[in-house]
């Protein structure tokens, strides 16, 4: 027994069934899959800026090598 307890009083385990305890395992669901799909888009991104700037590079490349 836990020091500062008297042995006579039960120790009773929070109820599962309220609305506190379930809730945040949804909401922590929801945030972690927001945070996935959040991580998800910036890779794309991150993709599409750096195909972006090689099309860009390539395209001065053809300028500079073209130009009289």
């Amino acid at each position: 027994m836990p020091e500062g307890i008297p042995d006579g009083i039960p120790i009773e385990a929070p109820d599962e069934t309220s609305d506190e305890t379930s809730e945040a395992p949804s909401a922590e669901r929801r945030h972690l899959a927001a945070e996935k799909k959040n991580r998800r888009y910036v890779w794309w991104y991150l993709a599409y800026f750096l195909f972006g700037i090689h099309i860009v590079a390539f395209v001065m490349i053809y300028a500079i090598s073209h130009a009289k």
